[in-house]
């Protein structure tokens, strides 16, 4: 299956990603069978060096069958080239992490009284010598 995808370049903490067409079996940074853009997520938004995209190409791949990965399809979204995907559904992204323990913590003491209901087992009495 062929694969709109970003291909990793760039240095340590200096990331600059590819945009390429690839079979979905080769590794992300391997064989590409073209290079369709670039994505620089370091600069601001507003930059218009920040992405660079050939649309002709990638029409023409997107009608030859080739998917993109979310992050493509949202990079191609903000530029018209292809309809936003649907956000996604992560309901407890918007609870801070230790409000989320917290509530995981209330329902450990319902399991806990359930195991209060089940039988205790006596206390074992020690022989003596």
């Amino acid at each position: 299956m062929l694969k709109l995808r970003l291909s990793m370049g760039g240095t340590k903490k200096r990331p600059v990603y590819k945009i390429v067409v690839a079979d979905s079996r080769f590794a992300r940074d391997g064989r590409f069978i073209e290079k369709l853009g670039f994505f620089n997520p370091l600069l601001p938004k507003e930059k218009k060096e920040r992405i660079g995209l050939q649309a002709e190409r990638i029409k023409y791949w997107l009608g030859q069958g080739a998917q993109p990965t979310l992050r493509v399809a949202r990079i191609l979204g903000e530029n018209q080239l292809m309809p936003m995907p649907e956000k996604g559904n992560n309901p407890l992204k918007a609870i801070p992490k230790k409000d989320r323990k917290k509530e995981g913590k209330e329902e450990a003491p319902k399991a806990e009284e359930k195991k209060a209901d089940a039988p205790k087992e006596a206390p074992k009495a020690e022989e003596k010598k």
